[in-house]
């Protein structure tokens, strides 16, 4: 063991390793990413984090930088959880649910980041709450993760993502000093401006950006559509009264900013009580506005699966309600419908109207009156079949998944991915939550393969500049990360990412927090970094490994 390892466990409740096993097991995340940190550091208590910070600013005030990445599950997807210099795994100690409140309008729950996600759910449901913007990943992924991530998920286009239900933060700051945020009045917000703290230097630096880049926050980075690229919180930091808050900086930052050390979120009730409804198409564009007969009806998921994704599913032997109705023929799209109104006469209102409209077009239904809620949401979670390749070295990595598209320009943008897919010789069919515009698509590729390596970032590049061209967010359901930001950041002023540069500055002027996260990489170190055996197989104990 070398000696900063020596030191740090000398100093830390929690464990510190640098052997070679250990730091490989850390090297990966859900992305096609690679990278082998020093040191890997399980925190059992705030105080270790706080201590690490501190270690690692010391250092780079006499000009050597340790970086330090906080991670959760590990399954991030743009290559956020994982770098050089020091991974914090919050997952193995951090772990704890501190409190839970089930009074009426005041409903929240306080927890430490390394909570797993499904695991609090689980917990709240049997008290008959729920956190309802839960990702895709909320099997394996921890609470803290989403906050960082802002993710988004199935229910995000009626509930939000993860981030809107953020009541309050405790943050370690870079140069390890504990703080907390939550909006504050104007008058308290004088008094942090005030202290002679890095805490309060951050107010006033944070501050001073918003006055002088008014009209860019105003222009370009407002926005009503999901977006996490960059930091597009800096626009609902400070409100019209003049009240303050650092939180929205923070959720989405995946890690650049702060390091979560405590959570508080709202929560919501929860039913059990759901009606589903899967609706089959032979016509795409049939489907498509079906959905959009749908979107009128608030369901709390709306979600349209390209055809193509079940066509490849039957190959693999897997039979679905439907399957006989498409015997001789490719299926077009397949619609899955979710209402969830604790209000049982709304519930089926709902559900009644929404096989009223249906009737309306050339589609076969299949409701959860008649089927198994298995059965149904086996649909849905088609990905679970698919998304691993059956040919050797060949993978389906989420590398432009989460993308939002608005609904006026919905039509054109899937037109144009087909012809990007036909492009790039590869299949690409879209799997779209309907209600927020996000789109998810798998390509497969080999990452052993020269040409399927520099195809990788050719095709992220043009796919965002397609989102780009249709006014769409190219970050929705998670940050950019290492692996996006490049070709996002192409498409951004240079005004825009100057408040950028400032903010990070602001928050950590040596650089010390996940470096080259959320910032441009040169091509050769993101192609360097690749992995070819990138596979989701870590998470298939989990599934749906979508």
């Amino acid at each position: 063991m070398n000696k900063i390892a020596q030191y740090l466990n000398e100093h830390l409740l929690g464990e510190v390793s640098s052997d070679e096993l250990t730091r490989q097991r850390f090297s990966n995340d859900g992305s096609i990413l690679n990278i082998t940190p020093e040191y890997v550091v399980h925190p059992r208590v705030t105080n270790d984090i706080r201590k690490i910070a501190r270690f690692a600013w010391q250092l780079a005030e006499k000009g050597h930088v340790l970086p330090i990445t906080i991670r959760g599950g590990g399954s991030n997807r743009s290559g956020a959880a994982i770098g050089k210099g020091i991974i914090v795994n919050t997952y193995a100690h951090l772990n704890k649910t501190i409190f839970i409140s089930f009074k009426n309008k005041d409903q929240f729950v306080h927890v430490q980041p390394g909570v797993n996600f499904k695991a609090l759910n689980d917990t709240l449901k049997s008290h008959g709450f729920i956190l309802p913007a839960y990702p895709k990943t909320a099997a394996y992924s921890s609470i803290g993760g989403a906050v960082a991530n802002n993710a988004g998920g199935i229910q995000s286009g009626r509930y939000g993502q993860t981030g809107e239900w953020v009541k309050r933060l405790e943050i370690v700051l870079a140069n390890g000093d504990l703080i907390e945020t939550s909006r504050i009045n104007k008058h308290d917000l004088n008094k942090k401006k005030g202290l002679q703290t890095f805490e309060g230097e951050i107010y006033r630096k944070i501050d001073g950006i918003i006055e002088d880049n008014q009209q860019v926050i105003y222009d370009k980075i407002a926005n009503n559509e999901p977006d996490n690229t960059g930091y597009p919180g800096i626009s609902i930091v400070k409100a019209r009264d003049g009240s303050f808050d650092l939180s929205p900086l923070i959720i989405g930052s995946q890690g650049t900013l702060a390091m979560i050390s405590e959570i508080v979120l709202r929560t919501d009730f929860y039913t059990e009580e759901e009606s589903i409804i899967v609706a089959t198409y032979s016509n795409p564009e049939v489907a498509r506005d079906s959905a959009d007969a749908m979107a009128a009806l608030q369901p709390s998921v709306l979600e349209l699966m390209d055809g193509e994704m079940f066509d490849i599913a039957h190959k693999c032997g897997k039979k679905y309600i439907f399957s006989d109705e498409f015997v001789d023929k490719d299926v077009g799209s397949i619609m899955f419908i979710n209402f969830n109104d604790s209000n049982d006469h709304l519930r089926h209102k709902k559900e009644k109207q929404a096989l009223k409209k249906l009737s309306k077009f050339e589609t076969t239904i299949y409701t959860s009156s008649d089927y198994s809620k298995e059965e149904l949401f086996a649909i849905r979670e088609v990905g679970s079949v698919i998304l691993e390749s059956n040919n050797k070295g060949e993978s389906m990595p989420s590398i432009i998944d989460g993308v939002a598209i608005p609904a006026a320009r919905r039509e054109e943008f899937i037109a144009s991915a087909k012809e990007l897919a036909n492009k790039h010789h590869i299949e690409l069919p879209l799997h779209i939550q309907w209600l927020d515009g996000v789109i998810y698509a798998r390509p497969t590729l080999n990452l052993h393969i020269v040409s399927d390596k520099q195809k990788t970032f050719k095709l992220i590049s043009d796919y965002m500049e397609l989102v780009a061209k249709y006014g769409g967010s190219m970050s929705a359901d998670s940050g950019e990360g290492r692996l996006r930001a490049n070709a996002a950041y192409a498409h951004l002023d240079e005004d825009e990412l100057d408040v950028y540069s400032q903010i990070k500055e602001a928050f950590d002027p040596f650089g010390i927090l996940n470096p080259g996260v959320k910032q441009k990489s040169e091509l050769k170190t993101l192609i360097a970094a690749l992995n070819p055996d990138y596979s989701s197989a870590e998470f298939a104990q989990f599934s749906p490994s979508e």
